[in-house]
C-alpha cells in the first residue's frame, strides 16, 4: 500500500515564486501518484511563517482550488526553523512520511522520487545533500564550507552540506518531538535520533525568483545558534584561555619581581602588572567556569512556546 506524503514548505514573504513552485509540486505528485510511488491522500503543506506580503492569501487561494493542498498559518513570525518544525509536527498526524524542502525552488524537486525510494528500501531518514557549491559565489562557499567543518571540529554530528531538504519517517518525526529546546537547530537534531539513514545527492537552482531570506546578518545568528546550540567547547576554550592567561600572569610575576629587584622598574609598576594580569585570569576562569553551568541550564530553563498556530487548512 501506498504511503500519505506530506510535503512541508515554509514560507515567509514568497509571493513571487508561490504559485510556481505549487504549480511543480502539483505535477511531480501527480506522476508519483499515477506510478503508484506515494497515495491519492498525500498533500503539499505550506507553512505561513507571519510573511508581510500577500503568501498566506496566495496559500488560502490554493487551498481553495486544490485538496492537494494544506495550509499552516502561525501567529507571527518564528523563524525558519521554528515554521519548519510547526509543519512537520502538523503533517505527522496526517503523513506517513513527510519531506521538507524550501520554498524558493532552490531544491530540485526531482530529488523527491529518490527519496521516496529510499524510504521503501527501509530508510527512516533521507537527506538531501548539494552534490557542489559550483553555483555559489565565492564568499558564500567558503563560508558555508567553513561553517560545517567548524561544527564537525566542535564536535556537532551533522551532515556535510545538508540544508533542511530532507525525508523522515512517522516515527522518527516522533522521537523528534520529544525535543524541547526553544533554540532549534534541525541540522543537528535529526543526527541525533538515531533512525536509520541515508544520503541523495541533487544540484542546487538557483533561486525562482525574489531574494533570497538569509542575508549575511541571519546567516551567522543562524550559525552562532547552531555553535552554542550543539556545543559546550566555547564555554571551555575560554576556561582553558584563562588558564593559559593565569599562567602568563606568574610568568609576568615573576619577571616583574626580578625587574623591581634590579631597580629598573617604576615604582609601583610591578604590582598593577601582576594585579592586572593576576585578575583578569581568575576572571576568565570564573566566568568559564560559570559559564559551564549557564550553558546547562540554558538548554533546559528556557519553556517558551517556539510557535503558535493561528490557522489550519486541510
Amino acid at each position: 500500500m501506498s504511503k500519505i506524503l506530506y510535503m512541508v514548505i515554509p514560507c515567509y514573504n514568497e509571493e513571487e515564486v508561490l504559485e510556481e513552485t505549487a504549480k511543480r509540486l502539483k505535477e511531480k505528485y501527480k506522476t508519483l501518484i499515477s506510478n503508484d510511488a506515494i497515495s491519492k491522500n498525500s498533500k503539499i503543506m505550506f507553512v505561513n511563517d507571519g510573511s508581510k506580503d500577500k503568501t498566506w492569501d496566495i496559500i488560502e487561494s490554493l487551498c481553495k482550488k486544490d485538496k492537494i493542498y494544506a495550509g499552516v498559518k502561525l501567529s507571527r513570525n518564528k523563524g525558519h526553523q521554528n515554521a519548519l518544525l510547526a509543519g512537520l509536527m502538523t503533517a505527522k498526524e496526517k503523513a506517513d512520511i513527510v519531506i521538507s524542502m524550501d520554498a524558493d525552488l532552490q531544491d530540485d524537486i526531482n530529488v523527491i522520487d529518490e527519496m521516496v525510494k529510499k524510504n521503501s528500501e527501509g530508510y527512516d531518514i533521507v537527506y538531501g545533500v548539494r552534490s557542489s557549491r559550483k553555483k555559489d559565489s565565492f564568499f558564500k562557499r567558503t563560508t558555508a564550507q567553513g561553517f560545517y567543518k567548524m561544527m564537525k571540529m566542535l564536535g556537532v554530528d551533522i551532515i556535510y552540506n545538508h540544508a533542511d531538504c530532507r525525508l523522515m519517517s512517522k516515527r522518527s518525526l516522533d522521537a523528534l518531538e520529544q525535543y524541547h529546546e526553544v533554540n532549534l537547530f534541525l541540522r543537528g537534531i535529526v543526527p541525533e535520533l538515531g533512525f536509520s539513514s541515508t544520503i541523495v545527492y541533487y544540484e542546487r537552482n538557483k533561486r525562482f525568483a525574489g531574494e533570497s531570506k538569509y542575508p549575511l546578518k541571519k546567516m551567522l545568528a543562524f550559525a552562532f545558534d547552531g555553535v552554542t546550540s550543539f556545543s559546550m567547547r566555547p564555554l571551555r576554550m575560554i576556561l582553558s584561555m584563562g588558564v593559559i592567561i593565569l599562567i602568563i600572569s606568574i610568568a609576568i610575576m615573576i619577571y616583574s619581581l626580578v625587574v623591581k629587584i634590579l631597580g629598573h622598574a617604576v615604582e609601583g609598576w610591578a604590582f598593577l602588572a601582576i594585579s592586572i594580569w593576576f585578575i583578569g585570569g581568575l576572571q576568565m576562569i570564573s566566568i568559564g567556569l560559570i559559564g559551564e553551568y549557564v550553558g546547562k541550564i540554558y538548554k533546559e530553563a528556557k519553556a517558551r512556546p517556539r510557535y503558535i498556530i493561528e490557522k489550519v487548512i486541510d
